[in-house]
């Protein structure tokens, strides 16, 4: 029995598993908002109480480095250790990996009714395939093919830096340069990074802000999604927003097309992370395609 957990900035999910059940059908599941917990211990015990399941080992994938079996997530404030954890949870053996690199994992398996493909190709047989994913923050993995399988590598891509490819992400590029020194990519291409963009439109004056629309963004809200929320709505989306969502598209695509570069994607590049998924309309236009190519 294995207690698998997908621990990230915003929400973490755990659900428990069976070797004859298959990684498609987990005997329980829940979802746990990460920061309202003081730790990853915390929270797996309260989830393993109401379950009332036995568990033999567990398997964390965690959004920041692993580095000798302990890892400290980049957007929460928490400290991971698997001879701790087993300690704590009481079981033979605990595996923390990056985010990313169970992402990357899970590619080979997916079926067609898990892809929305956005560009048809040709993927080479053992082909390198690449895998960006924004969420709260952004991640970047790849695969490669050993001759029997292919083997997922974490990376820390994300924090690389940001290259501006047009007038206007030169200036978000000085503007946010201003307020952290360094310009991550997910300073402007993640959950973290799309209230940058909008503040960045805002207070160079691109559009006056919707009465009442900060107000909506201070309420403690996710800021991300009501950002998206309303640039992808039918009737009159806000100015600021859709430029927000259409300048955070065009350095997905680019951002993706750089990796596609630097790790030979030969087997195709995924998109992976919330955000995509919650803004997939827009990723169906020609700007993604057109900064990716």
């Amino acid at each position: 029995m294995l207690l698998a957990g997908d621990i990230g900035g915003t929400k973490t999910d755990l659900a428990i598993y069976s070797a004859e059940g298959g990684p498609r059908k987990p005997l329980a599941q829940a979802e746990f908002p990460s920061a309202s917990y003081p730790s990853l211990e915390a929270m797996a015990k309260e989830f393993l109480a109401k379950v009332g399941l036995p568990v033999d080992r567990a398997c964390f994938d965690v959004a920041g480095p692993v580095i000798v079996g302990r890892a400290k997530i980049t957007n929460l404030p928490w400290v991971m250790d698997e001879s701790t954890l087993s300690k704590e949870l009481g079981l033979r053996s605990v595996h923390l990996m990056n985010d990313l690199e169970a992402t990357a994992l899970a590619v080979p398996i997916l079926e067609p009714e898990d892809i929305v493909t956005l560009n048809v190709g040709d993927p080479a047989p053992g082909g390198t395939i690449g895998v960006v994913a924004p969420g709260t923050g952004l991640g970047e993995a790849y695969l490669t093919w050993d001759g029997s399988r292919y083997r997922a590598h974490a990376s820390e891509g994300g924090h690389s830096d940001f290259a501006p490819n047009d007038q206007t992400q030169v200036e978000l590029l000085r503007y946010l340069r201003e307020r952290y020194g360094h310009v991550s990519n997910e300073r402007v291409c993640s959950g973290i990074g799309i209230p940058n963009i909008y503040e960045f439109f805002r207070d160079t004056g691109f559009a006056k802000e919707e009465p009442g629309f900060a107000e909506r963004l201070g309420t403690g809200a996710d800021r991300t999604r009501v950002i998206l929320d309303a640039a992808l709505r039918a009737d009159a989306p806000p100015p600021l927003c859709v430029a927000t969502l259409e300048t955070f598209v065009a350095i997905l695509g680019a951002e993706a097309g750089n990796l596609a570069l630097k790790v030979f994607a030969t087997g195709g590049v995924y998109l992976g992370g919330g955000i995509p998924a919650h803004a997939r309309p827009a990723l169906g236009r020609p700007r993604f395609l057109e900064a990716f190519r």
